[in-house]
């Protein structure tokens, strides 16, 4: 994948780059379109029923590209906290989610698989209103994909988010 000007991040399909102070964009190459709507349809979704998810802005298209305009996040150390307020805020995080499960939201990339590089939590980012939620492309809402799997989905992220909060009171 190519290098962009303004580059934040660089995912497996996407990069993500700064647009302005406010804002970020997803880049959707003509190869990976197909996922931009999902994407969108889920932040939205999300976004309807709490602040935890990014907030979808707009989609644009820049030549051959189609871009997801976010709100740009800004991102605090987690370490800077008292352990007592770390877990305060995974408290939050963890009501907002299942908050999100009753209404039939699963993010469903809580965790990287181990097989795959990186901060194996780095889609759950720390901003100065708490922890917030990035990429939503393999989100999925119990209408989409029916309540057995569904609801399996909500166990594995559970499961992911107990883990969640050792690392997080670990570091």
């Amino acid at each position: 994948m190519r290098k962009y000007p303004q580059q934040l991040s660089m995912g497996h399909n996407n990069v993500v780059v700064a647009i302005s102070p406010t804002e970020v964009g997803k880049i959707f190459t003509p190869d990976s379109r197909v996922e931009i709507s999902s994407e969108a349809e889920n932040m939205k979704y999300a976004n309807k029923i709490n602040n935890l998810v990014v907030k979808f802005i707009r989609i644009d298209i820049d030549n051959d590209s189609q871009i997801l305009i976010m709100e740009r996040l800004k991102l605090f150390d987690v370490r800077q906290f008292e352990t007592e307020l770390r877990d305060s805020m995974y408290s939050t995080l963890l009501e907002k989610m299942k908050e999100l499960h009753k209404k039939g939201f699963v993010h469903r990339d809580i965790r990287r698989p181990s097989s795959t590089g990186g901060d194996a939590y780095d889609n759950i980012i720390q901003t100065d209103e708490g922890f917030r939620l990035i990429d939503v492309g393999i989100s999925a809402t119990r209408e989409r994909v029916g309540d057995k799997l569904f609801d399996q989905y909500v166990r594995t992220e559970l499961k992911d988010l107990d883990h969640f909060r050792d690392y997080l009171l670990s570091r």
